[in-house]
C-alpha cells in the first residue's frame, strides 16, 4: 500500500508539472496583451475617430510633416489646400492628427 500511494502522488506532481508550462504562457500572453496590444487597438479606434470627424475647413497635419487646410472630403481621400490654390489629394489614412487638438491636450 505504501508503495501505491507513492507511485500515485509522483504521478499527479508530474501533471501538475505538466501544465504549469501552458499555464505559463497562458500568463504571459495575458499580461502582454493588456500592457501591449489592448492598448494599441485603443489608441488606433481614438486616431480612426479622429479622422472621421474631420470636415472642410479644419487644419490638419499629415503623416509627411505637411500642415494643410481641409477643402473637401471624399470617401478615401482628402482634397487639402497647402497654400493658395494648392491643392493635394492625400489618403486619408496619412492624416494624424488637428493642430486644435494638438494645442488644446499641450495645455
Amino acid at each position: 500500500m505504501n508503495n501505491l500511494t507513492i507511485l500515485l502522488q509522483a504521478q499527479a506532481q508530474g501533471g501538475i508539472q505538466q501544465y504549469s508550462g501552458i499555464i505559463m504562457f497562458a500568463l504571459i500572453f495575458l499580461v502582454f496583451w493588456l500592457f501591449m496590444i489592448r492598448p494599441q487597438q485603443k489608441k488606433q479606434k481614438e486616431i480612426q475617430k479622429a479622422r472621421e470627424a474631420i470636415k472642410a475647413g479644419d487644419k490638419v497635419i499629415t503623416s509627411g510633416g505637411i500642415y494643410a487646410k481641409v477643402k473637401e472630403v471624399k470617401e478615401n481621400a482628402f482634397i487639402l489646400e497647402i497654400a493658395e490654390n494648392v491643392r493635394i489629394k492625400i489618403d486619408k489614412n496619412s492624416v494624424y492628427a488637428c493642430p486644435e487638438d494638438l494645442e488644446n491636450n499641450a495645455k
